[in-house]
């Protein structure tokens, strides 16, 4: 049978979602605890790929097992034997055609930026520093330059394995919340560092080093080493990934301390 399963992550001590021969990753984590409660080897396929030191609020994955157990088990009999930092939320039996990653129809990701003169002590790892002044304005002016099918040959990494730049941004949104600045993304998939990049070049633009029209600029230009540095990974969280109703998936819990307009209820 299938296993659908729904986890959340502080991915601070963790060198990414994918496993690793370190086995220090969350996907290397999650197969030892289920492989406890299934009595067998479990391999996990995951919706997004995070990074190293990615956080996520709604990761999905899914795996294969011939071990029949109740719901409960496969999400607090795992969660016990994970590290507090890794929970998973909900399990739910799926049909043999449902695939974390392939069936997914949309992911979105928010980029949480601490604006301040001093950088975050008690969030040290949970949110992106900058100091100095921001336009809002500009950088929304700038977001919405991203939306729509596009090539993001300029906002991906040199290691971005992707047969295609193109994708289909169907949101890039700025807020502000006190001292906190929220750039938030939904796009059918992303490329490799392609959100810490767009954040990055937006940044560029709130501290008024370009104009927002800048933004268009480095898409035509399909040049990384045109485009803002990479932001840290500290302050991106996976917050959803979306698939069709057939699939009938649990909803997860609101984590993120912040809401704005666009979040789903």
């Amino acid at each position: 049978m299938k296993i659908a399963i729904g986890i959340a992550y502080d991915g601070t001590a963790f060198e990414g979602w994918q496993s690793q021969p370190s086995g220090n990753t969350v996907q290397d984590h999650l197969e030892r605890a289920l492989a406890g409660i299934s009595g067998a080897p479990v391999r996990i396929a995951g919706a997004g790929r995070t990074d190293a030191g990615v956080h996520a609020c709604a990761q999905v994955a899914h795996f294969e097992t011939d071990a029949k157990r109740p719901d409960a088990a496969w999400v607090r009999g795992t969660n016990a034997a994970l590290p507090r930092c890794i929970a998973v939320q909900w399990a739910l039996a799926v049909g043999a055609e449902f695939h974390a990653r392939y069936s997914a129809r949309a992911r979105s990701y928010r980029y949480v930026l601490y604006n301040h003169a001093v950088r975050p002590a008690l969030l040290a790892g949970k949110a992106g520093w900058t100091h100095g002044p921001l336009d809002l304005e500009a950088m929304r002016r700038g977001a919405a330059l991203l939306e729509g099918e596009r090539d993001f040959s300029a906002f991906r990494s040199s290691e971005c394995q992707a047969k295609s730049p193109v994708r289909t941004l169907e949101r890039a949104s700025v807020a502000q919340r006190g001292p906190y600045v929220l750039f938030d993304f939904t796009a059918n998939a992303f490329l490799h560092h392609m959100v810490r990049n767009m954040v990055g070049c937006l940044v560029y633009v709130g501290k008024r080093k370009h104009p927002p029209e800048w933004i268009a600029q480095v898409l035509e230009g399909r040049d990384r080493r045109i485009a803002a540095p990479t932001m840290a990974a500290d302050g991106l969280y996976l917050t959803q990934v979306r698939y069709g109703a057939e699939w009938q998936l649990p909803a997860f819990a609101r984590m993120m301390p912040f809401t704005v307009p666009g979040d789903e209820a």
